[in-house]
């Protein structure tokens, strides 16, 4: 479900120890639904944890309700998940809707959480941590680059050798697609290899290994050298469909008429790190049944 909005009465009570007692959640949580502006009373919003009031108290609340999705491989401490493409990592909204992140605190509790990003449309492995220590190692790991990703993508056009791309990574700031980043010399750094696999009709399967992590990084960098992702329905587009899509006002069989599939052919399929003393390897293998089944709607 993610996050709705519970209603209470509360009566000369401190909302901090209102929000403990009567609610369940632990000092922590409390604090953080304070900090972050999810708690008010009589439609004021509390910014203070020493407040104590009375009335009609309203509170932002995280309410697991997922896909049943189950991981493919886990520890005492973390779990990765295949995410399928079209499941969001987090709720966004105020509204009936599902993200791995109910999964994840489903199985494990509210100090489960996921340590790194995955475009909904994207597929492939995630890592969620179990507990509060394994998300700060985890964490910490991945801000120094000690978590390698790869990744396969379906490129439209023939891509004949290996190469590396470094071209810099903006934010768009064009008011109707926001969304979307751009190739701009004022941009972040941002470094991508890629890898030809083998040629498939009039595409070719690659392999790209993001060396920096900016937002929509390996869709942008193979737009920006004529080789867009089979299925963006973003990048290698025009700005009307991109819209449109965003909107939701896009059909199945308009995007596979413009794009070439009805999802992004872009797999997360390989994780390698430590943790602990311990090197693990993960691999995902089920991407090319997924293209398979996805050029024949074509």
């Amino acid at each position: 479900m993610g996050f709705v909005v519970k209603e209470f009465e509360i009566k000369n009570e401190k909302v901090l120890d209102f929000l403990v007692k009567k609610l369940g959640f632990n000092i922590r949580e409390a604090k953080r639904a304070i900090d972050r502006g999810r708690v008010s009373i009589n439609g004021k919003r509390i910014n203070e944890k020493s407040f104590k009031g009375s009335g009609i108290l309203k509170c932002i609340i995280f309410e697991p309700n997922g896909y049943g999705l189950k991981p493919i491989f886990e520890t005492t401490h973390f779990a990765i998940f295949d995410k399928p493409s079209g499941v969001a990592i987090h709720p966004k909204k105020l509204a009936n809707t599902k993200s791995l992140l109910d999964d994840v605190r489903s199985l494990w509790g509210n100090d489960a959480n996921l340590v790194h990003r995955l475009d909904k449309e994207t597929s492939g492995l995630v890592i969620a941590s179990k507990n509060k220590f394994s998300e700060s190692i985890l964490k910490k790991a991945f801000q120094d680059k000690e978590i390698q990703k790869k990744y396969l993508a379906l490129i439209k056009g023939h891509l004949n050798k290996e190469m590396t791309i470094k071209k810099p990574i903006a934010v768009n700031k064009d008011e109707n697609i926001k969304v979307k980043v751009l190739i701009h010399s004022d941009g972040k750094e941002s470094i991508t290899i890629v890898k030809p696999i083998k040629i498939i009709g009039e595409n070719t399967l690659v392999e790209c290994i993001p060396l920096t992590g900016r937002q929509h990084q390996i869709r942008v960098h193979l737009f920006s050298i004529g080789h867009p992702i089979i299925g963006d329905p973003l990048y290698g587009v025009d700005n009307d469909f991109a819209d449109r899509y965003l909107n939701k006002q896009v059909s199945e069989k308009e995007r596979i008429e413009k794009t070439g599939a009805s999802r992004l052919m872009l797999h997360s399929y390989r994780l390698e790190f430590e943790f602990m003393n311990n090197k693990y390897i993960i691999i995902s293998d089920n991407f090319e049944k997924n293209l398979n089944n996805e050029l024949k709607k074509v």
